[in-house]
């Protein structure tokens, strides 16, 4: 038995994992609906889930909507949009107790379903238009999520620098959307767009808890009933240029800097020096362990907060840090030279298994959690790949030093962004 067991069927135009687990006293169900990052339609996926989550037919308000949650226990319920590689997935996450461990009986998991398949596919609609004053409202909502990332500096410049790194690319887009954009839409046209991602995204239902596999089966094939679809897959590998740095500096009314550097890995999960990559970076500045945070931070005292991640389903690692404006030239050349101690294979078989030990680690609390769980098995959907969580972790420990080092060797410069102190531009 593995650390982490799925079963995948075909049921009515969706893909259902049930994900069977003693572990916890709730059931959680995940609804994923994932497209190609669109201009044309991001800002529409950004407000949907927004507008469906509000109310329904059977609850034409949200505190109708809500007060029915309570009525199940205190079951919550939520949206969520994320951005994996080149794709836009909402999410439609609900937690619901598992009767089992109530007096009465009430049937939670079937109410729960029947409660997502509400909002799901009866929204609360007048002809072939969402209710008007909870487009006003949701709309008047996206417009301030949308704000929030310049209100916030740290946010700005991470958004900014995949911004201009992937200047071309779907990538570029922001999860939320376009400002420009939202007055645009209309209660007709999300409309017609809540029927084109019904009948063409690529639709996945989790189902993580102490469950019967026939019944989650048979309440998702009563309930849900879409059109069977070919996903639109997208090549990942795009033919990408980075023969020249770019570096861009912007000034705003910041007190600290914020350096953003990104760097194409030209490594996806799924490929098979993935778990190399996830060493180096963990390494090179994931932990506080790791060279970034050693050198730029402890040693130098240059930046207030300086770390490294991967974005897995796109071949990037971004490294964020904060640092006083006057530190810019040094810390870049900091950074450099710990790129360059990675591809010289600077770094010790103790820093290796630490790394590995930390990772694993991390997994293994990620799956502690029920959407933690979710996450880690929709790489899957994301990438087309089948891997198991012990076979990565299996792999990962198997890497050596010689394929961190050569991973390094695949790891370009791409783009140095830094927010800095001045008037703004």
């Amino acid at each position: 038995m593995g650390v982490l067991t799925e079963s995948i069927l075909d049921v009515n135009g969706m893909k259902l994992h049930i994900i069977p687990t003693e572990k916890y006293k709730t059931n959680t169900i995940v609804f994923k609906m994932k497209a190609p990052l669109e201009k044309e339609n991001v800002t529409k996926r950004a407000l949907l889930p927004h507008v469906l989550q509000s109310n329904s037919k059977k609850f034409p308000t949200t505190s109708l909507l809500r007060s029915y949650l309570d009525e199940l226990y205190g079951a919550t319920f939520h949206v969520d949009l994320g951005k994996k590689g080149e794709y836009h997935v909402i999410s439609f996450s609900m937690e619901v107790a598992n009767e089992k461990f109530l007096s009465d009986s009430t049937p939670l998991l079937e109410k729960a379903f029947g409660f997502l398949a509400e909002v799901l596919t009866n929204p609360n609609i007048e002809g072939r238009t969402f209710n008007q004053t909870t487009m006003d409202n949701e709309k008047r909502s996206l417009k301030q999520r949308i704000q929030s990332v310049y209100d916030d500096k740290m946010k700005y410049s991470n958004f900014r620098v995949i911004q201009e790194m992937c200047k071309e690319e779907p990538y570029a887009l922001y999860v939320h959307g376009q400002l420009e954009d939202v007055d645009s839409i209309t209660s007709e046209i999300l409309y017609e767009y809540y029927q084109q991602a019904l009948a063409e995204d690529e639709l996945d239902l989790f189902v993580v808890g102490d469950v019967k596999e026939e019944e989650v089966e048979r309440l998702a094939a009563n309930l849900f009933d879409f059109k069977k679809r070919t996903p639109k897959l997208i090549d990942r590998k795009g033919d990408l240029n980075t023969s020249d740095v770019k570096e861009i500096k912007e000034a705003q009314d910041v007190k600290q800097g914020k350096l953003n550097i990104g760097f194409r890995t030209n490594v996806y999960y799924g490929d098979e020096d993935y778990y190399a990559l996830q060493l180096f970076n963990g390494i090179f500045g994931g932990f506080s362990h790791s060279k970034l945070f050693i050198n730029v931070r402890e040693k130098a005292s240059l930046a207030y907060y300086v770390a490294s991640r991967l974005e897995s389903h796109k071949g990037l690692m971004l490294v964020m840090s904060g640092i006083d404006n006057k530190n810019y030239d040094q810390a870049v050349s900091i950074i450099k030279e710990q790129m360059k101690a990675m591809n010289a294979g600077e770094f010790t078989e103790e820093e290796i298994n630490q790394t590995k030990a930390v990772i694993k680690n991390q997994l293994l609390e990620t799956i502690d959690n029920a959407r933690g769980m979710v996450e880690i098995l929709y790489h899957n959907v994301v990438s087309n790949e089948n891997i198991s969580l012990d076979h990565w972790i299996a792999k990962m420990d198997q890497v050596t030093k010689d394929e961190i080092i050569k991973v390094a060797g695949k790891i370009e410069l791409d783009t140095i962004y830094f927010l800095t102190e001045g008037a703004e531009q």
